[in-house]
């Protein structure tokens, strides 16, 4: 991990929530990357320019990243640039969550602060469990999935690629959700939900 120094790819709302923890669990964030600089600097980091540009300085640096970004799609590609230019994106997990030892987790996720995952789930590559959801046994979630504050996932789920489950949104055992999926805040899912849908309300019906 050089070090534990590390880059911080975004920088605003997620990714403040994430330096939080990347700090906490003691690595050194050298700078940050973005379209442009920020007019807010919260953590006083240096501006290290956007890594889709060809001289981004970031790729000469010994260091490895972490994903600031809460868009699951660009957070997902973000991601596939860094592992093509030989680097590491991190997976960071705050102290507070509760991560059973049977679980999977996959590179370049971030678990955030009073997370439970529980017996045999597996997290996929880039995934986001937000504060306090709880992921109940088997369930699987594949890449780049988000899970925001709050949300309940019963056992025995499966969530496809890139789908984001809203703030207190419960999703009854055994579910399968498709990728590319929108689950509002508040949604209770009751049946399966197929690829590209976007779903509200109690119980939950696709719009």
């Amino acid at each position: 991990m050089y070090d534990k120094k590390i880059i911080l790819i975004g920088y605003s709302g997620h990714a403040y929530v994430v330096a939080d923890t990347v700090l906490e669990n003691g690595y050194e964030i050298i700078g940050y990357s973005d379209k442009e600089e920020s007019n807010m600097n919260h953590y006083n980091l240096p501006y290290l320019g956007f890594e889709n540009n060809a001289d981004f300085i970031g790729w000469q640096k010994k260091v490895s990243f972490i994903l600031g970004i809460g868009d699951n799609k660009l957070r997902q590609n973000i991601a596939h640039l860094i592992e093509s230019k030989g680097k590491k994106v991190e997976t960071i997990i705050n102290k507070t969550a509760n991560i059973s030892k049977s679980v999977v987790i996959g590179n370049g996720s971030f678990i955030n602060k009073n997370v439970v995952v529980n017996a045999f789930a597996v997290v996929g590559k880039n995934v986001i469990l937000n504060t306090g959801c709880i992921i109940e046994h088997e369930c699987i979630l594949a890449d780049a999935v988000h899970i925001a504050p709050g949300a309940v996932l019963a056992g025995n789920i499966s969530i496809g690629e890139r789908t984001f489950v809203g703030a207190n949104a419960v999703i009854k055992q055994g579910i399968s959700i498709g990728k590319d999926v929108v689950i509002g805040a508040g949604c209770v899912v009751i049946s399966n939900i197929p690829d590209g849908k976007k779903v509200v309300g109690n119980p939950g019906r696709i719009i």
